[in-house]
């Protein structure tokens, strides 16, 4: 039952994500499929992030103000070629 109620919540998650104009599934490997996996030692996982949270930390990757961890270059070539717009859009569909 646990994995189908993840493999929905993760369903759900790509479709929505989709609809925002991100590729989530480039995502899940770090992050984990319900945003749940505290990526490369992060204190705190995106799925306890807020939204406004998400948004300025995909923003931030994006130009290049942003280093947590060291994994700024990382998530600057994951973020970049999206618009702020659909960064935006995106990080509504996740966290909390």
């Amino acid at each position: 039952m646990k994995k189908i109620v993840i493999a929905s919540i993760a369903a759900l998650t790509v479709t929505s994500s989709l609809m925002a104009g991100v590729n989530a599934a480039a995502c899940t490997g770090c992050h984990g499929a319900d945003w749940s996996k505290k990526a490369m030692n992060k204190s705190v996982a995106v799925s306890e992030m807020s939204h406004a949270d998400i948004a300025a930390a995909l923003k931030g990757y994006k130009a290049g103000t942003r280093n947590v961890h060291g994994m700024g270059a990382l998530m600057k070539g994951q973020v970049a070629k999206y618009s702020d717009a659909d960064l935006e859009a995106f990080a509504q569909t996740i966290g909390k």
